[in-house]
């Protein structure tokens, strides 16, 4: 029985790692402001991919529509290069994305598109990138009263 828990436990603990790897492809739809699917270069079908370490606002939320169609237009039919980090719970893969060596995340925070993630009271790593939108006054930050989609989803729900 310590046998078989004990196997149980390390196939969870490296399910995250079964996940992870890296690949390029071509980006087929964007979701919204950080899902995108992108279809692999070496075939198949496309892979529904959620940017690791922003949070953009949802789709019925205000600049939810701006955020979305700014990934659009930066990187919809473009060929990207992946790397994924385990699954989350809505089954979609965990990524950050390059286009043209820049990393989309920190493009969309920057831009003001996002706010930066933040961990257990910690800072994320696009947190420098999300001040200086907000000093500049840049996306979402043009206007007060920006609310956190964290907040949002609380408050409010998801969207639709």
């Amino acid at each position: 029985m310590k046998r078989w828990l004990l196997v149980l436990a390390l196939a969870f603990a490296c399910a995250p790692a079964l996940h992870a790897g890296t690949f390029r492809g071509t980006v087929t739809h964007v979701t919204d402001g950080d899902t995108l699917w992108v279809r692999p270069a070496a075939g198949g079908a496309p892979v529904e991919l959620r940017l690791l370490d922003l949070d953009a606002p949802e789709g019925c939320q205000r600049f939810g529509r701006d955020a979305a169609s700014a990934l659009r237009k930066r990187v919809l039919r473009q060929r990207v290069s992946v790397r994924t980090q385990g699954i989350d719970d809505y089954r979609r893969q965990l990524a950050h994305v390059e286009h043209r060596g820049q990393d989309i995340g920190a493009w969309m925070v920057g831009e003001g598109y996002a706010w930066s993630s933040a961990y257990r009271g910690r800072k994320g790593p696009y947190a420098p990138l999300e001040e200086q939108a907000r000093v500049q006054r840049r996306g979402l930050w043009a206007q007060a009263g920006a609310m956190e989609p964290r907040a949002f989803r609380k408050h409010f729900g998801r969207c639709g």
